[in-house]
């Protein structure tokens, strides 16, 4: 017999608005307890100092929340010049402090060496693993690790603003990208350093920015429902977004109650689609439902990979 799970089998993903201070993990399992939810994961932490968009995937949406991790990501970030940090944001030491005397257009001239494919070496104070130990706890015992460099992509690095130390950008960059390293590494070529003064995620994927609710919103809705000895997610239900919202990006593939039984047993199937390779959002034809990804392959065989346990198979709370 499966493990019981505390909590409701809710499924979906809230946008929530992370405040500066808190840590992601820490967002999670409020927002979890807000929804009474039996499982809940994030799509990728954000630093405490750093602020804005942190999906939050609940039931079932935590087996594709994968594909937010992958997915491009927006920020507004603001340096400092003038300043270098050891964990290049305004929660670390000053190491070194040098006199500020930089244009927009010396600014802009230094940006273009980091748009589009770079390499990026890693901060020291990431939760990367090194023989399964993170990075950040290895550079808080003084403790450097060689670290490869991984391909990035930014897609465009722009400046906002230039007010005497303080520099406003945006960025638009691929997975695995530290903008604290990008902004350090930004202060070096400009000969004065800087570091992560205040960075706000604008965006994740495709998801809306007004759809973001803040952790007092949030908790609002649930003083709410309990003031009214209501079902916790009384109001809290009807900002979640789809399973199948963190895979949108898929192409669509329908099949029938009879291939759908076989899906749903792990066996692959047959089908007509124009589709013909790579991954697939899996939907059964007669009620538009999604029920998981699959990858085609040899020719029109469907097979599936991940798939949505349905609410009345799922071990009871």
């Amino acid at each position: 017999m499966g493990r019981r799970r505390k909590g409701r089998p809710i499924d979906g993903v809230v946008l929530v608005d992370k405040p500066t201070g808190m840590s992601s993990n820490n967002v999670l399992q409020k927002v979890r307890a807000m929804f009474f939810a039996q499982k809940a994961g994030h799509t990728g932490a954000l630093d405490p100092l750093a602020t804005g968009m942190l999906p939050v995937c609940l039931g079932e949406a935590t087996k594709f929340s994968q594909y937010l991790l992958d997915s491009d990501k927006k920020y507004r970030v603001v340096a400092r010049l003038g300043q270098r940090t050891d964990t290049s944001d305004a929660d670390g030491e000053l190491i070194s402090e040098r006199a500020v005397n930089v244009s927009w257009a010396q600014v802009d001239q230094e940006l273009e060496h980091f748009r589009g494919p770079i390499l990026q070496t890693p901060t020291m104070f990431s939760a990367l693993k090194h023989e399964g130990k993170p990075l950040y706890k290895y550079a808080r015992e003084g403790i450097t690790i060689d670290r490869p460099a991984r391909p990035i992509d930014i897609y465009s690095f722009e400046i906002v603003s230039l007010d005497a130390e303080l520099l406003t950008m945006d960025v638009h960059c691929s997975k695995g990208t530290y903008v604290r390293t990008l902004v350090d590494d930004l202060g070096e070529m400009l000969g004065c350093g800087a570091h992560v003064q205040e960075l706000r995620r604008t965006a994740v994927a495709h998801y809306p920015t007004d759809q973001m609710m803040t952790m007092d919103e949030l908790q609002a809705l649930r003083d709410k429902a309990n003031a009214e000895s209501k079902c916790p997610g009384a109001y809290l239900d009807e900002l979640l977004l789809p399973i199948d919202s963190a895979v949108v990006a898929l192409p669509k593939v329908w099949i029938g109650e009879s291939a759908a039984s076989y899906v749903l047993n792990g066996n692959p199937v047959r089908v007509e689609t124009e589709v013909t390779d790579g991954q697939v959002r899996i939907i059964r034809e007669a009620s538009d439902q999604f029920i998981g990804v699959g990858e085609i392959v040899d020719e029109h065989m469907l097979a599936p990979k991940r798939l949505v346990v349905p609410t009345h198979e799922r071990v009871p709370s």
